[in-house]
């Protein structure tokens, strides 16, 4: 007896490729293990013995292979309508079975992993009739009713760890091979697979260019139907460029923000390489061309191993931390996994596409970096990005964003008629909310709760364009960590200027918590007294101080002992928009230890709970009474060379459209503060009003007054 095999099963209809799908697979396999194949159409006992077969399959065939003994079955012969020969499947390390009832109810539990292929109904009826011909076409529906009647009581699809839409294309074997690996009972055994795929090789080639950013992205990946752009909207100037700008107009801040700006990412899911993930509520779906595979489990524990490990290095010369990988977005209702409870959102909690080619702009140097994994296809792809790029032209100050805060401003007061926004709370309410977390400061039940509430709105389909919406939002509200992700139908437009985790390379790591706004004013004077104002507020730099503390003890439970620091206290940066402060702490990532671990020990940000963080997140829950979604989450990269920086989400317009355009459009905007024992509640009122200003003026629309309800 040998050990019990891997038992991995290929199901579909009748002409869905499933044979040519587990022959080709089982060559790819063979490469590292042992495989044996086994074709269920040589057990069925007839044109009307689906059930039949099945039966035979799991006692004659499966039985004895989970055991790790050799199966003895008898075939049936199809020219004399009539049992066969005894035939003999070995138990070799991995055996793959495949053919209509593989998967069926009585073979599942012997069964490691289960892969439904499936076809339009017109290509599987005429690949059966070329593979079989004449002798399958006169029960053709005869079998087919069998099929139906099969899977009307037993759904299989449904049970199916992997699906794949089987084209004939050629594309099947390697995206199922892809897919397989992400299943944590076959990660052990596809090792190699696994190794393979981490000796990659990264291709870069620099251009001395600096391209009109929103052309590019149209032009590489406007098409595209997941795509990301982490998009400084606001990058430096050139160190050599006359009249080079500091970000803050008053020069306050000459070194933060300008690291924060330097780079812009733009980047889709094609090539071969290419994928997608979204998680649900412990469930996560991985879509790697036209197949799908999903696992349950925490987020974070998927992420650790899909990105945990250091893959490759960036190129020498190269300036930028991203090698790579994946890119997207965490919901805040991933907090399940860091001790918040379970509110399940009608959003993704997590969005991510794993871009194995992307476009890097140096705002800094004024260069392109074209990186791309080395594929058969990637000579042909680098040469329509350096054509995108020559096409692209060059930058202006306000194609990128960077336009000054008063034109921002003025721009804003002309606004066409946009989407009629609706508040969940009422001002009333949301300040009686404000009440009810002060009563619970007072007992003693947290220090500080970060209020929020959600501004929506519905449009009919097609009435708001998400890429239109974000090229406004970009202009009139800039920030270090602008984004525009589109994933299918859930699109997000987002200006953050804050950074929520950054850990590099070499393990160092940041947070930058904001805590404290005031608004701009068109008056250089009053604008002036508004920031000294928060400068000089002794409530905002408690809020900020105690978000502070708080993520010096989110970082040290990852950090080098000492190595935690503070090297920004409640410095005051100037957007377009918002006067913020802002505070840097730094520390050193302890060698070895999971760096998807360490982001989750910071999830969700501090500035976005209160603290403490964990009971602080069980009084927001009954507070705000719904899900926040993207918003409060984060939103950048996890690199192959194991960096990661990542922006809190606010100052967020989440666009999502209606899969059948029926239902039209919806819009959500997050919004909220920080309210301490001594908030004001028209203060905090007012503070949400002004957060709200920079991203409803981009498309039109005004703070709605005195209405609550859902949109």
């Amino acid at each position: 007896m040998t050990p019990a095999p891997v038992i991995i099963a290929i199901d579909g209809r009748s002409g869905a490729g499933k044979t040519t799908l587990a022959i080709e697979l089982a060559a790819r396999l063979r490469e590292h293990h042992k495989v044996s194949l086994f074709h269920l159409e040589d057990i069925y006992p007839g044109w009307n013995g689906l059930a039949a077969g099945i039966e035979r399959y799991v006692s004659t065939v499966l039985q004895p292979l989970q055991h790790g003994n050799p199966a003895e079955w008898v075939s049936w012969d199809w020219n004399r309508h009539y049992d066969g020969e005894t035939r003999t499947t070995q138990p070799a390390e991995i055996v793959l079975v495949e053919g209509v009832g593989a998967a069926a109810e009585a073979a599942r539990p012997f069964l490691t992993a289960v892969i439904w292929a499936d076809s339009p109904e017109q290509d599987r009826r005429s690949r059966a009739m070329q593979r079989d011909g004449a002798s399958y076409e006169p029960y053709w529906d005869q079998w087919a009713a069998q099929e139906q009647e099969w899977l009307a009581a037993d759904d299989v699809p449904a049970h199916a760890d992997v699906r794949v839409v089987n084209l004939a294309d050629g594309a099947a074997p390697a995206e199922v091979l892809e897919s397989l690996q992400y299943l944590p009972a076959l990660a052990p055994v596809l090792m190699p697979e696994l190794a393979a795929r981490r000796g990659l090789q990264l291709r870069t080639e620099r251009i001395d260019a600096a391209p009109d950013a929103v052309v590019l992205f149209e032009r590489l990946f406007g098409r595209s139907a997941n795509a990301v752009w982490l998009d400084s909207s606001l990058p430096p100037e050139s160190r050599d460029a006359p009249g080079a700008r500091r970000m803050d107009p008053d020069g306050a801040d000459p070194h933060g923000a300008a690291e924060r700006s330097r780079f812009s990412i733009l980047a889709d899911d094609g090539g071969r390489f290419g994928q997608t993930v979204r998680h649900s509520s412990g469930e996560t779906t991985v879509s790697v061309g036209n197949a799908t595979v999903r696992t349950e489990g925490p987020f974070f524990r998927w992420l650790d191993g899909a990105w945990g490990r250091n893959a490759l290095r960036a190129p020498e010369g190269y300036p930028g931390e991203f090698a790579l990988g994946w890119l997207g977005y965490l919901g805040y209702e991933l907090k399940r996994e860091t001790g918040g409870s379970d509110v399940p959102s009608d959003t993704p909690d997590a969005c991510l596409l794993f871009a194995g080619r992307a476009v890097v702009l140096d705002h800094l140097e004024r260069t392109v970096w074209l990186l791309a994994l080395d594929t058969a296809d990637t000579e042909e792809w680098l040469a329509a990005a350096r054509l995108a790029v020559a096409q692209s032209g060059a930058q202006s100050r306000s194609q990128t964003g960077a336009v000054p805060a008063q034109a921002g401003r003025a721009a804003a007061v002309e606004r066409p008629a946009g989407p009629d926004f609706t508040a969940r709370d009422s001002e009333l309410a949301y300040k009686t909310k404000i009440a009810d977390a002060q009563y619970q400061i007072t007992e003693g039940n947290s220090y500080e709760v970060c209020l929020t509430t959600a501004l929506t709105a519905r449009v009919p389909a097609g009435g708001l364009d998400p890429w239109q919406a974000y090229q406004a939002l970009r202009r009139r509200n800039p920030a270090p960590f602008a984004s525009y992700l589109r994933f299918g139908e859930l699109s997000v437009a987002s200006t953050s200027p804050e950074r929520f985790l950054r850990i590099s390379a070499d393990g160092g790591m940041r947070a930058e918590p904001i805590k404290g706004t005031r608004r701009r004013d068109t008056d250089p004077l009053r604008d002036a007294a508004l920031r000294q104002e928060l400068e000089a507020s002794a409530k905002d730099r408690a809020e900020n101080i105690m978000i502070v503390d708080l993520l010096r003890n989110d970082l040290s439970h990852f950090a080098v002992p000492g190595s935690v620091s503070v090297s920004r206290l409640c410095t005051i940066e100037s957007y377009a928009t918002v006067h913020q402060m802002v505070s840097t702490i730094d520390a050193r990532l302890r060698p070895g230890l999971p760096r998807a671990e360490a982001v989750a020990a910071c999830f969700p940000a501090g500035s976005m709970t209160g603290a403490p963080k964990v009971s602080t997140m069980a009084i927001l829950d009954r507070l705000e009474g719904a899900a926040r979604g993207v918003y409060s989450g984060a939103i950048g990269y996890f690199s192959l060379n194991g960096a990661t920086d990542l922006a809190v989400a606010i100052r967020t317009l989440v666009i999502h459209e209606s899969a059948d355009g029926v239902g039209g459009t919806r819009l959500s905007l997050g919004v909220g503060g920080a309210i301490t024992a001594d908030s004001s509640p028209e203060e905090e009122y007012e503070e949400i009003r002004t957060k709200a200003f920079g991203v409803l003026s981009a498309v039109g629309a005004e703070f709605p007054a005195g209405r609550a309800g859902d949109s």
